[in-house]
């Protein structure tokens, strides 16, 4: 993890300490989103990034339940949900889990065995369930503090944009809405998460606490990477069960 702090850090010495955790392990710099954004990987292999994908897409809401569920402050619950909603959806709004099926839609994938999670990579659902039982268990500032990789998701999401639409002549615009829409989500979260770790993040344990969080969760997303790597790139260790795009699903 990150070094012991010691001493307590100014909330702008806080931010910088977040945001170098963010530079150096952010998952942009994993081999495989240059392979998938230079468009090196074929159909298949975008095929098993996105099916995986969705069980962290659809892990978000379950993730900020269970940290509403530990929320006593009135002003942060209202706030909070909100995310659920930009997941779940709510009226006439999709919201983002709808937003990325039609992506798996768009590449071929039955709705029915994205959502049952039937294929995914036994290590993508280790480390999604690691992450949503992470923030059931941590205290709240320190719950908050995990999702702040949302401080570097933008410029993947922009890259990831143009990548996938200039290097994939199976990918349009349509199926990419998930990452436009999380253009501006994306911000005003991080926004909001940043000012309350560094509000409430006030001593040593804390601070401490908030650097590992970020720390663990740049891990989870670097761990689903490193699944995907191993099965579909290199050596090409498919596990019993998993989803095989030389023998795709009914």
């Amino acid at each position: 993890m990150n070094k012991p702090l010691t001493a307590v850090l100014s909330p702008a010495e806080l931010e910088d300490a977040l945001r170098t955790i963010g530079h150096e392990r952010y998952h942009n710099r994993h081999p495989f989103h240059h392979l998938l954004h230079g468009g090196k990987l074929n159909f298949g292999q975008v095929q098993a990034w996105a099916l995986n994908r969705y069980c962290y897409q659809a892990a978000i809401p379950r993730k900020d339940a269970a940290l509403i569920s530990r929320i006593h402050d009135r002003e942060l619950r209202r706030e909070w949900v909100q995310r659920i909603l930009d997941h779940d959806g709510y009226g006439d709004e999709e919201g983002g889990i709808e937003r990325w099926l039609v992506l798996t839609d768009g590449l071929g994938l039955s709705r029915d065995y994205v959502i049952s999670r039937q294929g995914a990579l036994p290590a993508t659902v280790f480390a999604v369930e690691a992450y949503v039982d992470f923030v059931a268990r941590h205290p709240p500032v320190v719950a908050v503090a995990s999702c702040l990789t949302e401080l570097f998701a933008p410029a993947i999401h922009k890259e990831r944009i143009v990548g996938l639409l200039e290097n994939y002549d199976f990918i349009d615009d349509k199926v990419l809405a998930y990452f436009r829409r999380r253009l501006s989500q994306a911000p005003r979260d991080a926004d909001f998460a940043l000012d309350y770790v560094k509000r409430h993040a006030t001593t040593l344990a804390e601070q401490q606490g908030v650097l590992d969080a970020l720390t663990f969760k740049c891990n989870v997303l670097w761990a689903q990477l490193d699944a995907l790597y191993a099965a579909y790139v290199a050596p090409g260790m498919i596990p019993p069960g998993a989803f095989d795009p030389s023998q795709p699903p009914c």
